[in-house]
């Protein structure tokens, strides 16, 4: 436990940082719009690129191991969206975004420091195979949901605008450049390597501090009972139906399965906020559930810990 406050720290400092910054008016409300602009639109897809162009192709079949993790994703995401408008009345594209949360997990900030740490070289290849998909399926899915509900169920229009989605959208376009580029082994190098890590570096910070100036802005305790339900999917269900599919459904090796079951135990991801403020839909539930479940993970994450067989 030690070890994992360690961890989730840093990331209460940078939050903590931008929300100081707003209370001291060092920084304003347009200053927390731009920088999340800025996220969305150039740091995150920087990061996804570089993620997917640096991936290799794996040598192992993590078929088994990508439907343990993603399983678990579409059932939390799909039970948030339908609480987020039956049980708190939300419109589809709150709704999207309560699901988003439920389903996306911090992994650079806590996941990659605490799964390395738990299961070392032999953690690194599950890991990062499920990195490399994570972040873009997570992002592309959340857009395209959010994008089309404003439709309002119109076939047509919801097509028209799922195109217009795919082809402008600097998520996917970035998903498809890191594709192209993975599959044709192109890896970027000396300035332009630079000019893209310089980029992907910014994301996480530059997130954190913009979720914290949300913060003041919106409140810690923000949509109380959402943010509860959200981050009891995220920290306890989510992980639990990832162990039950890993574990005892599939063919999983068992440090595959742990990775699995870890990397669905952290909190809420920060870009559970990036696409909430670049939408302007639900932020202040977004920024809630992911200051709420990464002060909870500590000790929840200890318990998935113990249940795996790890500690």
């Amino acid at each position: 436990m030690a070890e994992l406050v360690f961890i989730v720290l840093p990331t209460f400092g940078l939050i903590g940082l931008g929300w100081l910054a707003g209370q001291l008016k060092l920084l304003g409300n347009r200053a927390g719009d731009g920088l999340s602009d800025y996220v969305f639109l150039l740091a995150v897809p920087s990061l996804i690129f570089r993620t997917l162009s640096e991936g290799g192709t794996p040598t192992e079949n993590p078929w088994g191991y990508w439907i343990a993790y993603f399983g678990g994703v579409a059932v939390v995401w799909t039970v948030a969206m339908l609480l987020a408008t039956k049980l708190f009345g939300r419109d589809r594209r709150e709704a999207a975004i309560h699901g988003f949360s439920a389903g996306q997990s911090n992994t650079v900030l806590v996941g990659v420091p605490l799964i390395l740490n738990v299961y070392g070289d032999a953690g690194a290849i599950p890991l990062f195979l499920l990195l490399a998909i994570h972040l873009p399926i997570m992002m592309s899915a959340a857009a395209i949901l959010i994008e089309t509900a404003s439709e309002g169920g119109k076939g047509f229009a919801i097509a028209k605008k799922l195109a217009l989605t795919i082809v402008t959208h600097p998520i996917i376009l970035a998903l498809v450049a890191g594709l192209i580029a993975q599959r044709y082994g192109f890896r970027p190098s000396g300035a332009l390597k630079s000019f893209v890590d310089q980029l992907a570096a910014t994301a996480s910070p530059c997130a954190l501090v913009a979720m914290g100036l949300a913060l003041k802005r919106f409140g810690f305790v923000s949509d109380l009972k959402a943010v509860a339900t959200i981050s009891t999917l995220k920290l306890v269900v989510h992980p639990f139906l990832v162990w039950l599919l890993a574990f005892h459904v599939l063919s999983v090796p068992p440090v595959w399965a742990g990775v699995a079951v870890l990397f669905a135990a952290m909190p809420c991801g920060i870009n559970a906020y990036l696409i909430a403020a670049r939408y302007k839909v639900a932020e202040p539930t977004a920024s809630a559930a992911v200051a709420v479940s990464t002060a909870i993970s500590v000790v929840t994450v200890s318990g998935w810990l113990w249940v795996i067989g790890a500690v």
